[in-house]
């Protein structure tokens, strides 16, 4: 097994000691970093980004030649871990610790190192794997209460121990992730969609581990990960085609799962029931069809699948705080 050794919770020293370490091509724009490689060790790439001071985020999209452990020895404590799997698998475990955890497709998880030992994140050769983790350094979070709420839940109080947790299934983040990836604008703009970004799936990694612990207390039940696959791909498939006369009977023979789980799984995944969903998904197809085509209102209506045009004005107002005719004439006018 090939060992990458980070001594640092520096982003740009973190990037310098992998690419001494893989290879590849190192590229800085700003607070951004882009690794490509394409060698015996690895092809893929590593990607991050510098928020501010205290807190960072990098993205493994990557397939490894061999196995290969990321060696964390970090000489002070205070760094939070919080990651997340999107594609494949990611072990992590302790030095001198034998439990091993286990982030699987769409799973949250969340660690902190101690000073006397070492963190190992673990990547299997010839498995596509996609990971994002977002550390937070606390001793350098300049906002006093963050700092403490930080502490208080991910930092032990007994020195030379860790926090290390595994959490449910998470869509969401998934969603925001990919968001985080198609965002195509540059310089102040750009800055600033990334970092909200980032801080946003900081918030649900940190809003998934409180959902957990109330679950347990709880022991509310969760919908295993092929449930929740399914739950993805129904949401998808709605999205794709909103002009479809949809059902809860329907979505569910169609997805495999029973009413029940269904709205669960949407809950979940959208704080939202499947007929909030259905909703919402027609009326921002609307709204990218009155500014992206020449259709008239009642043209669109038909288009997403609505009948009464009455009916669409109301809930298009509700989202948008206007009518749609309205909307399309200052978009109009604004052209």
């Amino acid at each position: 097994m090939k060992t990458l050794s980070i001594n640092t919770s520096d982003i740009t020293k973190i990037f310098e000691d992998i690419r001494l370490q893989l290879g590849g091509k190192l590229e800085v724009s700003s607070k951004e970093y882009k690794l490509q490689i394409d060698n015996e060790i690895a092809t893929g790439y590593v990607s991050g980004i510098s928020v501010e001071n205290a807190i960072s985020y990098m993205e493994f999209d990557i397939v490894f030649h061999e196995n290969v452990s990321l060696l964390y020895r970090l000489f002070q404590s205070g760094c939070i871990h919080f990651g997340y799997c999107s594609k494949g698998k990611l072990t992590q475990n302790s030095e001198g610790n034998t439990t091993k955890n286990i982030l699987g497709q769409f799973q949250t998880g969340i660690y902190s190192n101690s000073a006397n030992k070492s963190t190992f994140l673990s990547f299997e050769k010839k498995e596509h794997v996609k990971v994002s983790i977002v550390t937070v350094d606390v001793l350098s979070v300049t906002d006093n209460e963050l700092r403490s709420q930080l502490t208080s839940t991910f930092l032990t109080e007994r020195a030379g121990s860790e926090f290390s947790y595994v959490g449910s299934l998470n869509l969401k983040i998934f969603e925001k992730i990919q968001h985080l990836n198609s965002i195509k604008q540059q310089g102040l703009v750009r800055s600033l969609l990334t970092n909200s970004t980032i801080y946003l799936i900081l918030a649900l990694e940190i809003e998934q581990h409180k959902f957990d612990l109330k679950n347990s207390e709880n022991n509310a039940s969760q919908l295993n990960q092929m449930e929740m696959e399914s739950v993805k791909e129904i949401s998808d498939f709605v999205r794709n085609n909103p002009e479809i006369q949809y059902s809860l009977k329907y979505l569910s023979k169609k997805s495999g799962l029973s009413p029940l789980k269904l709205q669960e799984g949407f809950k979940i995944l959208h704080n939202r029931t499947v007929t909030d969903f259905i909703r919402n998904v027609r009326v921002e197809a609307a709204e990218n069809l009155i500014r992206n085509s020449e259709l008239n209102i009642s043209e669109i209506v038909y288009t997403i699948g609505l009948t009464s045009r009455s009916y669409f004005s109301k809930i298009f107002k509700a989202k948008y705080n206007c009518c749609p005719k309205h909307y399309q004439n200052n978009l109009a006018m604004s052209m």
